[in-house]
């Protein structure tokens, strides 16, 4: 059986990324949307990428930006994934030429099967916490019994996950990867090692 996937998300330094990965992590996610406290430039991220040892994905994150912001965005940073959070469409995420990710803010009326027949190409969703004017990073979990069984595409849970309740999402949803970031934190932006080490070590243990 395939092992849950861990991306760690909001690295804004070179060191926390590659401390990520030497624990264990598949993926870490750069910010590139300017109101997130974990906003890098280009510069900074592509300068996390290029600290990341090899098989590790690198994953950019998005909010409803001009599509000349990720072409010039792609230019510098190399980049393995690309994740939207905002309202973008299919026919959007699809000219980049980059495998992506679309994340649903799971509010009571989502059905998660008909937004992911919407992304058909998508890699997988990112399932967040909704919370009115903000695109991810609350730290606050949702309602892990909404999520249905039979969506068509690899799933990705986030919002509000961490060391002490990652084992008991994952044996209600089972997802595909577990996506993480306020919650291997000392602050905003900054990780924690020692929590990062705790959250991958649990996800590893329930597999």
């Amino acid at each position: 059986m395939q092992r849950t996937r861990v991306k760690i998300c909001g690295i804004t330094r070179p060191k926390d990324g590659l401390k990520a990965a030497q624990l264990g992590a598949d993926a870490i996610g750069v910010v590139f949307y300017a109101p997130s406290p974990r906003y890098v430039s280009h510069t900074a991220a592509r300068t996390i990428v290029e600290a990341l040892p090899p098989f590790v994905t690198s994953v950019g994150l998005f909010v409803d930006a001009p599509a000349e912001e990720i072409i010039e965005t792609l230019k510098v940073v190399r980049l393995n994934l690309l994740q939207f959070h905002g309202d973008e469409s299919a026919e959007y995420c699809e000219q980049f030429g980059v495998p992506y990710l679309k994340a649903l803010r799971m509010r009571e009326d989502v059905n998660i099967t008909a937004f992911a027949q919407e992304h058909p190409n998508a890699a997988g969703i990112l399932l967040d916490t909704y919370q009115e004017g903000v695109a991810g990073g609350t730290g606050q979990t949702f309602d892990w019994s909404m999520i249905s069984d039979d969506v068509p595409l690899p799933l990705v849970l986030a919002g509000g996950l961490d060391a002490g309740n990652v084992a008991e999402a994952m044996s209600m949803v089972h997802p595909y990867a577990v996506d993480v970031s306020g919650g291997v934190e000392l602050k905003k932006g900054i990780k924690d090692p020692e929590k990062m080490s705790a959250f991958i070590k649990e996800v590893y243990r329930v597999g």
